[in-house]
């Protein structure tokens, strides 16, 4: 599941790709995530959605040092710290505090990182290519993921 240094990443900007890797994804770390006193904010909305919908998420929140929880899964304080294979890093940080995850990134390997809506870093997502972690931008996860949702048919009499 998680990246490797042997494996090339590639920037996913298409329909074809960004639902191949929602396809295959299961696990997803929310870097930036928010605790659920925030609950207008899309860092805690989206995460919840995507729990909702079946992914596991694992909460890695940047501030509050005091939660302990969050989607009532426990937390963790760097995405390296989660220690297993992740699927997606979700990213919620703006482009300008991305630098100082970097490594972290790295090490922890994912399959892909997905940076949320609004948020675009060329020279992190080139870094990371080189890696051989995917790198998806500037889209929400959310909108993708319900974009490709089966429609329901109803049957015609």
């Amino acid at each position: 599941m998680a990246g490797s240094g042997g494996r090339h990443g590639r920037l996913i900007d298409d329909d074809a790709g960004i639902g191949a890797l929602l396809e295959r994804s299961r696990i997803i770390a929310v870097l930036g995530i928010k605790p659920a006193s925030q609950p207008w904010q899309p860092a805690y909305y989206v995460p919840r959605y995507l729990s909702q919908s079946g992914f596991e998420v694992i909460p890695v929140p940047v501030y509050f040092p005091d939660v302990a929880e969050i989607l009532d899964r426990p937390v963790f304080r760097s995405v390296r710290a989660i220690g297993r294979p992740l699927d997606i890093v979700d990213v919620f940080r703006r482009a300008e505090h991305l630098a100082q995850h970097l490594d972290d990134l790295i090490a922890a390997r994912p399959r892909a990182v997905w940076l949320q809506s609004g948020i675009r870093h060329d020279t992190l997502a080139a870094r990371l290519v080189r890696e051989g972690i995917d790198v998806v931008q500037d889209r929400c996860l959310m909108v993708e993921h319900r974009r490709r949702l089966p429609i329901a048919r109803v049957a015609m009499e």
